[in-house]
């Protein structure tokens, strides 16, 4: 039986608010690895996106699209293969955007578009997926108080919430783990990070797997 492969490359994903990018940022931290962060406050749309989101998808889809392809474009480079990389994104996750947020002429457009530019980028060793309430994700929004995110509202959360669910349920792209964040603070709880990380690196771990931590009593 042929060894499993190693785990290098770690895509941290998750609705906004579930903290991909937090942990990203620890797990990286750790590893003393490269890390890529999405760019989001980059894009010139996004602000005016959550304050009138048919006027301004296609524009921020579009700039958030080639923007994530110019990033990823970067991990192709031969001599970061035998290094740990962390990410706080899948490029694939655009097209969940896309499909919650174009229709019509523009969809087809970015339908086009998409696989051209997707085809040749390299794929996480796995993919670490926050699967959180929309309670709590609504928390953890007002709580940073970004001022470009305080146009978002709670439907927009659960249509975004229920999009992920949906689009990792059918996922098999990479090996994938799915946690249930509901009883965890990885972030402040040095226990909570440290048991989400041994879950990473499982020797063990099948091809998919769901990790849901025992309540705190």
């Amino acid at each position: 039986m042929a060894d499993k492969p190693e785990v290098k490359y770690i895509a941290i994903e998750g609705v906004i608010g579930a903290g991909k990018t937090s942990l990203a940022k620890k797990i990286s931290d750790r590893l003393k690895s490269i890390l890529i962060l999405e760019q989001f406050e980059q894009n010139p749309f996004l602000e005016k996106f959550y304050a009138d989101r048919k006027r301004y998808a296609f524009q921020t889809q579009m700039f958030f699209l080639i923007n994530r392809f110019k990033q990823q474009q970067f991990l192709n480079q031969g001599d970061l293969f035998s290094q740990f990389l962390v990410t706080d994104y899948i490029f694939d996750k655009d097209k969940i955007f896309a499909y919650l947020n174009l229709e019509g002429e523009e969809l087809k457009l970015y339908e086009t578009i998409f696989p051209l530019l997707s085809k040749d980028l390299r794929k996480p060793d796995l993919v670490v997926f926050l699967q959180s309430s929309t309670e709590r994700l609504i928390h953890n929004i007002r709580k940073r108080n970004r001022r470009i995110e305080r146009n978002i509202t709670r439907s927009y959360i659960q249509e975004l919430s229920d999009a992920y669910n949906n689009f990792f349920f059918k996922y098999n792209s990479t090996p994938l783990l799915i946690v249930n964040t509901s009883d965890m603070d990885f972030v402040n709880n040095e226990k909570d990070f440290n048991e989400l990380y041994k879950q990473i690196f499982r020797e063990d771990r099948a091809l998919s797997e769901y990790f849901k931590p025992e309540p705190k009593v």
